[in-house]
């Protein structure tokens, strides 16, 4: 039988229905929505979560005009009072704020302007309704203009559905995805101001003094209370990660995806998914990014013989990371990055309104922003705002590295005396002086501690911290990860100019057994005839170094070997 598509980009709950894309079914939701009513709710959680999926299921289902055959066989079917009472009772309005993000205010503005035109012109039938007057049919007709004025603007959203209501007779619901896209993006480009005032304005008007709402349902990345366009809205309810309620409806469960695996036939890739791709926590539940695992999958049925990859870490660019990082000092804040890193924890108060203006202006509010932004996760039950924060999974850790690992290259760039004397020491096969003179660069990063965290990230980590040095050596031809001989070496320097080739294997000495682990990396080295390839190259001398790390303190063996082909 052949199996579903995967529904890679695609965030009609509609299409994936109908055009046979597999779906896991989050149409739970609308019960507990419903059960634990609010007049406006606010769902927060990170990108690619499955928000803009649940809120076109949430269209489908509340829709006058739906196709209720879209939920057949779904968990919500099964609630057949519910469905009666509710499925296809009401008009329903749908915006997205998703791609109005924009240079500059003006731009962003009519962005706005024309995503509620075009939803707008998506119910022409009010232009002919005979419920409707002349002047209703007027205001109407002033959403459709390319030019629409302020007033107009904030009105918009409590005009539409004011005049649906008339249309059918029956009360709105309002259906807002991504409400904070354009102020995150108002303030990196310096119009935040601007953009508050407008979306304060929209909001009020359509959340809070709307006689024609049933009920409206906003998500977003943050919950930005303070922004003061949340105050007075009917006591918006608000879902956040530390919330119980509606807890499994964004994300994957451990339950989802096994039979996901199971259906494609891809079970024996489990363990890996779940150290990827696993690991948050929202409220009492425990999920895994959907992004990852829908594209992890798709590559997998492809390529059986894929490596994971950060999938939701390349489809943005890490800002919060990179800020973060950027601010590590040699202080408290870097042995707290050592021990996310190495999969500890640290304990922080989480404010959980917070103001995109200011959460990059301390260090204590990027806590709460990259928890929130999913970067950082709970590790157990909180108390109260006090939050015990972990690196979900090993995707979010290497993110987490390789901003470090960036930041480690620019502070190394002005050391150019200790990188030349490293290199020159590493040339002459003295193991001695590349041990003292790697210790003493490691001290401008971070050290990975001794904690369950797979062996072979620490070992990743260390050997970035190499190659991060020796790519400031002019004229050395440096590799990582290459065949050779009957494996992979970790790194291989060729010096042309004077025929001598380097081999370096790096080992995490965990407890701090150096010496173990420096003879177990030159024994890989021979074993598996690592030179081979430098040879063939024309290299003659040959420098084998074991390389034994343990936080930041390392051990250094060397074996050279003068090769002569002839």
């Amino acid at each position: 039988m052949e199996k579903k598509k995967m529904p890679i980009g695609i965030e009609d709950f509609a299409e994936i229905i109908t055009q046979g894309f597999y779906y896991v079914d989050k149409t739970g939701m609308i019960k507990e929505l419903l059960n634990n009513w609010g007049k406006v709710n606010l769902f927060t959680r990170p990108r690619r979560f499955g928000k803009s999926i649940n809120m076109s299921m949430l269209k489908c289902f509340f829709e006058i005009g739906t196709d209720k055959s879209l939920f057949e066989g779904l968990a919500i079917s099964k609630e057949t009072e519910l469905c009666e009472k509710y499925m296809g009772q009401y008009p329903v309005i749908s915006i997205t704020l998703k791609a109005t993000e924009a240079g500059n205010f003006e731009t962003s503005r009519n962005l706005i302007a024309m995503e509620i035109r075009d939803v707008a012109e998506r119910m022409s039938f009010l232009a002919e309704s005979d419920k409707l007057t002349a002047t209703e049919k007027k205001s109407y007709d002033s959403l459709l203009q390319r030019d629409i004025d302020d007033e107009t603007l904030y009105r918009s959203l409590k005009t539409l559905s004011g005049l649906l209501q008339k249309h059918y007779g029956k009360k709105v619901v309002i259906l807002i995805d991504e409400y904070d896209v354009p102020l995150a993006k108002a303030s990196k480009q310096n119009y935040y101001k601007d953009m508050v005032l407008l979306i304060r304005n929209l909001f009020e008007q359509a959340l809070k003094t709307n006689s024609a709402l049933e009920f409206a349902v906003l998500t977003g990345c943050l919950r930005v209370s303070k922004e003061s366009f949340f105050t007075g809205l009917n006591n918006p309810k608000m879902y956040t990660l530390l919330e119980a309620e509606c807890d499994e409806q964004f994300g994957f469960t451990d339950e989802e995806v096994q039979e996901m695996l199971e259906y494609y036939g891809l079970s024996e890739y489990y363990e890996i998914t779940k150290e990827w791709y696993d690991g948050y926590k929202i409220g009492r539940a425990n999920v895994y990014n959907p992004w990852d695992v829908i594209n992890w999958c798709n590559q997998l049925l492809t390529n059986p013989n894929k490596v994971p990859k950060s999938y939701w870490a390349n489809s943005s660019g890490n800002e919060e990371v990179q800020k973060f990082v950027q601010k590590m000092g040699n202080g408290v804040t870097k042995t707290q990055i050592e021990r996310l890193i190495s999969g500890e924890t640290v304990q922080k108060k989480i404010e959980e309104q917070l103001t995109y203006d200011t959460m990059y202006d301390s260090v204590e509010n990027m806590w709460s922003l990259l928890y929130a932004t999913g970067y950082l996760t709970q590790s157990e039950t909180p108390s109260g705002n006090m939050v015990r924060l972990t690196i979900p999974n090993t995707e979010v850790r290497s993110i987490f590295r390789d901003f470090v690992l960036k930041l480690f290259e620019k502070k190394i760039a002005q050391d150019g005396v200790t990188v030349s004397a490293f290199c020159e020491a590493l040339k002459r096969g003295n193991a001695a002086d590349v041990e003292k003179l790697f210790t003493a660069l490691m001290k401008n990063t971070i050290s990975v501690r001794d904690t369950a965290v797979r062996k072979e990230f620490k070992e990743s980590f260390y050997h970035g911290v190499l190659l991060g040095i020796l790519g400031f050596q002019d004229g050395w031809s440096v590799d990582s990860n290459r065949e050779s001989g009957d494996g992979y070496y970790d790194i291989a320097v060729e010096i042309e100019d004077e025929e001598i080739g380097i081999v370096i294997e790096v080992k995490y000495a965990e407890n701090a057994q150096f010496e173990q682990e420096c003879k177990k990396a030159l024994k890989q080295i021979n074993d598996n005839d690592y030179t081979a390839e430098l040879k063939n190259d024309g290299m003659r001398t040959l420098l084998k170094y074991g390389v034994a790390c343990y936080k930041s303190q390392c051990k250094i063996v060397v074996e050279r070997e003068e090769y002569n082909p002839d």
